[in-house]
């Protein structure tokens, strides 16, 4: 792993110093021993001065600005294939013609550079963002709400840093707000998870294909999840905010009905929960605390973290007719989500109280550990199409998802 992430940073001739796996598990005392061997390792390396010859050939030289290849899809596809350029399907060539259209629609300058994407520090510019919006199969009218995801993205409450290293299987998932989702046929109901909409399926992919290939997440070398997850293709939704018994995520947050948004979300795959029988709010709310109260998670092993439930429209309807706001759902969810202790084996109990200095110990009875550590880190949304289902979305941990306004 340390010398996948070398090569991904560039710098594949560091030498590198082993520390035995795993090391969250081991006790003070373990830690102590491994950290002065490691530190003779580390002044005998320096002492011997084997800092290895760089290993840089002409072929790892960064490309040119443009690449010529034969008009053939197939050896574009595999070409960019070769490159790490994709993320495993058949692209749209990026050509100039199509790159261009992109960047006269938003009457932006191209080369401008609009930030750095973490892990490697790429440069974020306009045309780097509409060569990976081609690739994905994107309109022009799709860009203004790319851009402004990767924006939301740079935010450091995003941590984007650890949300494209890390070993947890996060991805990006864009909720849409406003008019523009219907404008654009971005999927609120039924199957907005799902395939079928070419909105939902291109402006997901292309903020995955920015990451991959100006953020230099590449999987396996800086993108480190064990797993992974099918929402790291592409997850891009709108709220169905017509059928909507509350406010919608942008209002709540302090945007005008008529504003255009996306929110980011760090977020593992949606978990459905099933619910064909409550008729009351309160039933219906039990349910979805029974899913929330689970151990796995990573929102157990961290303070100060967001989750998202996503109501159907059904579901919203029922719970609606107890509670009027979000605010009472929000404080309900807060005080009702949480495990006991003695839910965890007992070793990973010890690793999650490390990590969030937990007072108690395993034995408490009275013990709660929290889903969230405030009602306002619960965000509460409505999607989907007919059926008794709702999900929620478990994240990151160290993460809080952004919204931002999105500038046609």
């Amino acid at each position: 792993m340390a010398e996948q992430e070398a090569d991904g940073l560039g710098h594949k001739w560091l030498p590198i110093i082993g520390i035995p796996h795993p090391l969250g598990s081991r006790n003070k005392g373990d830690v102590e021993e491994i950290a002065e061997a490691l530190w003779l390792d580390l002044l005998d390396t320096v002492k011997k001065g084997q800092i290895l010859a760089s290993t840089h050939t002409a072929e790892d030289d960064e490309i040119g600005e443009h690449l010529e290849i034969a008009d053939d899809l197939e050896s574009i596809f595999d070409k960019f294939y070769k490159l790490g350029w994709t993320d495993g399907l058949p692209i749209v060539p990026p050509t100039l013609e199509r790159v261009e259209s992109i960047i006269k629609y938003v009457g932006k300058e191209p080369h401008r550079v609009l930030g750095t994407m973490p892990p490697q520090g790429g440069l974020v510019t306009i045309e780097k963002m509409a060569v990976n919006a081609v690739m994905a199969g994107c309109l022009p009218e799709y860009f203004p709400i790319i851009e402004t995801a990767v924006f939301a993205m740079l935010e450091e409450v995003f941590n984007l840093y650890g949300v494209q290293t890390t070993t947890h299987p996060c991805g990006p998932l864009l909720i849409v707000n406003g008019p523009i989702a219907k404008e654009l046929d971005i999927n609120s109901g039924t199957n907005c998870f799902g395939p079928g909409r070419r909105a939902n399926a291109a402006i997901g992919r292309a903020v995955r294909l920015i990451l991959n290939n100006i953020g230099g997440a590449t999987p396996g070398k800086m993108d480190m999840a064990t797993m992974g997850q099918p929402g790291k293709y592409t997850a891009c939704i709108a709220e169905n905010e017509n059928e909507n018994p509350w406010e919608p995520l942008h209002v709540e947050r302090g945007f005008e009905r008529n504003a255009n948004t996306v929110t980011v979300v760090a977020a593992e795959a949606p978990r459905n929960i099933n619910d064909h029988g409550s008729i009351s709010s309160e039933e219906l709310i039990k349910s979805v605390v029974g899913s929330m109260s689970a151990t796995g998670c990573n929102n157990y092993h961290h303070d100060n973290v967001d989750v998202t439930v996503i109501f159907s429209p059904e579901h919203a309807a029922t719970v609606a007719r107890g509670y009027n706001s979000k605010r009472q759902i929000k404080e309900i969810l807060h005080e009702m989500a949480w495990v006991s202790p003695q839910k965890y084996p007992y070793n990973n109990f010890l690793h999650i109280k490390r990590m969030r200095g937990l007072s108690f110990g395993y034995e408490d009875k009275s013990a709660r550990m929290m889903i969230s550590s405030s009602p306002k880190e619960i965000n509460i949304i409505v999607a989907g199409g007919p059926g008794k289902h709702t999900m929620w979305v478990p994240t990151f941990g160290s993460t809080h998802s952004v919204i931002r306004q999105i500038e046609k």
